[in-house]
């Protein structure tokens, strides 16, 4: 039962798997609508994890040594959302409705359940999920049939989940769980999402902007001269006042000025995301940027002024070529999580500069390599400060020294540009494990592991 009862949520309790479009089927064309999405409803499943957690919650009471016949209100559990879009899930030869050939998945992931003790000012965790980026603890919500990029499609079906979401934020659930009744209080935090989503659900112009991140107001050309010192400035609310300033131009502006006004956002946020950064995603934006970077030093571009697509690809057939035989790599056409992981390590970067010809660059990718492989534990790990403490403090320092690194030696790649990860690798991620204690355990692994 959920007190006071849900606003805009039907009261039956018998429910199972519902039709994703949730009575829109007059708005999305093309596609006989009874098809394209099934889920779970969003006030039911999050029941049902309770009480598949039901256990270790009792468990969690008793080694706090807490009286659980007192324990009946107070509880608090913070959930973590994720979506992501599945590319070419078309049946090879089946005669199905016509559906397009793209999915969304979307689901969440119980984190930790805490408990409010009369006398006590902090809540006491009872339950703190272990596995945050096993696709075992990640549990999906609702399957579309939907290319992520058809932004009118996904808010039709997303809508009824946001919906349900906010009525749950603003009631509380009652429980039985070990036997007596408990009351729950849900908090959403949206972090499982690419840049690419997140830019979505938020408004925000697409990632190829000016406005490089989703964290802060800064262009691209200001993240190149300034790459360490940012702090986070956006929120979901700030997008919405943002977007009905684009939307009424208060000010009479040109589209310029209104645009550098509302810094890039000009469609209406749709869905509250946590600013975070996606720390699977980060590692496979940073090691393109190192493939690259490789292919540049092997290059000698620092001397060139721009070289021919013919020496490029020379170049990176060359790079290939010597990690193929050195590191067993086999190319990929798109950098992916698992290949992201073996260019970036200390013996890839001797492999490499096996083929570039001066020692002083030599020295430089290895520094650069060296600092990155100091500063990942800390967006990667669960826990950086139980698991890396000492590459936690260190992480301003090494940041600052990989930013005068890139914008010295390698100034050629970084004179006025720089990708969207890096950016937020150097200049935002002390300021996010601060604030929430880990990057890594808020990711979209678990997301993406089940969407395999």
């Amino acid at each position: 039962e959920w007190q006071p009862a849900l606003k805009n949520v039907s009261s039956s309790w018998d429910v199972g798997i519902i039709d994703g479009l949730s009575g829109w089927t007059t708005s999305v064309d093309d596609v006989p609508a009874d098809t394209i999405s099934r889920r779970f409803r969003y006030d039911v499943a999050p029941v049902s994890a309770l009480k598949d957690l039901e256990e270790d919650i009792m468990e969690g009471l008793r080694e706090r040594e807490l009286d659980d016949s007192m324990c009946t209100s107070g509880f608090t559990v913070v959930v973590k959302e994720s979506c992501d879009g599945m590319g070419d899930v078309g049946e090879k030869h089946g005669s199905g409705p016509a559906v397009p050939e793209k999915a969304v998945r979307f689901s969440f992931t119980i984190m930790s359940i805490s408990i409010r003790v009369e006398g006590e000012d902090d809540g006491i965790t009872i339950f703190q999920e272990q596995k945050p980026n096993s696709e075992l603890s990640c549990r999906p919500l609702c399957l579309i049939f939907v290319d992520e990029s058809d932004h009118e499609t996904l808010t039709a079906i997303l809508g009824p989940v946001v919906a349900e979401r906010k009525a749950m934020m603003e009631s509380r659930l009652i429980l039985s769980v070990g036997g007596l009744l408990r009351s729950f209080r849900f908090f959403f935090r949206g972090t499982g999402y690419d840049e690419k989503m997140v830019r979505e659900m938020e408004g925000l112009e697409a990632s190829g902007s000016t406005y490089i991140c989703t964290l802060c107001d800064s262009t691209r050309a200001e993240a190149s001269q300034n790459m360490v010192l940012h702090s986070i400035t956006r929120s979901h609310d700030e997008n919405l006042e943002r977007y009905e300033i684009w939307r009424t131009n208060p000010f009479s502006e040109s589209a310029d000025e209104l645009r550098d006004r509302v810094k890039g956002v000009s469609a209406k946020p749709f869905m509250e995301t946590q600013p975070t950064l996606d720390a699977l995603h980060c590692d496979i934006g940073n090691a393109t940027e190192f493939y690259k970077i490789f292919q540049d030093e092997i290059g000698e571009v620092y001397q060139k002024s721009n070289p021919s697509r013919e020496e490029r690809r020379r170049w990176r057939s060359a790079l290939d070529k010597q990690l193929r035989k050195k590191l067993k790599l086999k190319p990929v056409m798109r950098m992916n999580g698992n290949y992201a992981r073996r260019p970036m390590t200390r013996e890839a970067v001797e492999v490499v500069c096996e083929l570039v010809p001066s020692e002083e660059r030599r020295e430089a990718l290895q520094k650069l390599m060296d600092l990155y492989l100091q500063m990942k534990p800390v967006w990667r790990s669960t826990c950086p400060s139980r698991d890396c403490p000492v590459q936690l403090c260190q992480y301003s320092y090494n940041s600052q020294q990989f930013a005068d690194l890139l914008s010295t030696t390698f100034k050629y790649r970084y004179d006025g540009k720089i990708t969207n990860y890096l950016h937020k690798t150097l200049a935002h991620v002390p300021e996010i494990v601060e604030r929430d204690g880990s990057i890594g355990a808020w990711a979209s692994e678990g997301n993406e592991s089940g969407n395999k």
